[in-house]
């Protein structure tokens, strides 16, 4: 399993909409790192987030298709 995944692949993961994604980088609530025009994720942070969120019953970010 790759540490670093795209935008598209954290959304599929978390079923957060790619916005969402985004939103979460520029808050510096997980770690990213930009590839050209291409933001990369840490499965790690992500996932940590993800669970944080959820165990605080925090209202999760627009989900896909939304």
């Amino acid at each position: 399993m790759p540490d670093w995944i795209t935008t598209a692949e954290a959304a599929r993961l978390t079923d957060y909409h790619p916005d969402y994604i985004r939103k979460l980088i520029r808050g510096g609530k997980v770690k990213a790192r930009k590839f050209g025009i291409v933001w990369q994720v840490n499965r790690g942070s992500l996932m940590a987030h993800a669970r944080k969120a959820e165990r605080l019953g925090e209202k999760r970010g627009p989900k896909k298709g939304s």
